[in-house]
């Protein structure tokens, strides 16, 4: 199993900066396919950004150049350094692990936290 708990948000004006944190235990040896999403009032969940075992992300068109993931693989962390955020990023940010592995077993899971809260207001 794995537990996965997020961290970091708050209230921040228009331009502010935020840094999101996920923690991931349980028992495993290694995470695959990490994530952050978000989702605001009355709108989809949405991909923000993801990264992979080796260290690829992906970061949405619309956050490029402000937010940044990132992964401290021996802490089984994953950050989300958000700068610049805009009045419509106000939403609940949750992290999600997709594979965890057991032995040399990758295990699908798809794991999500309960979220941390980002207000962006001026």
């Amino acid at each position: 199993q794995v537990r996965v708990v997020e961290s970091g948000g708050g209230s921040v004006q228009p331009g502010g900066s935020l840094k999101l944190s996920c923690a991931a235990s349980g028992s495993f040896s290694s995470l695959l396919a990490l994530g952050w999403y978000r989702q605001a009032p009355g709108k989809q969940r949405e991909a923000v950004a993801t990264i992979s075992e080796d260290g690829d992300y992906w970061h949405a068109e619309s956050v490029k150049g402000r937010f940044a993931i990132s992964a401290d693989k021996r802490r089984n962390m994953v950050f989300l350094e958000m700068n610049n955020l805009q009045l419509g990023e106000a939403a609940v940010y949750y992290c999600n692990v997709g594979y965890i592995r057991t032995g040399t077993t990758w295990r699908h899971r798809d794991a999500w936290g309960p979220g941390t809260q980002v207000t962006v207001s001026a």
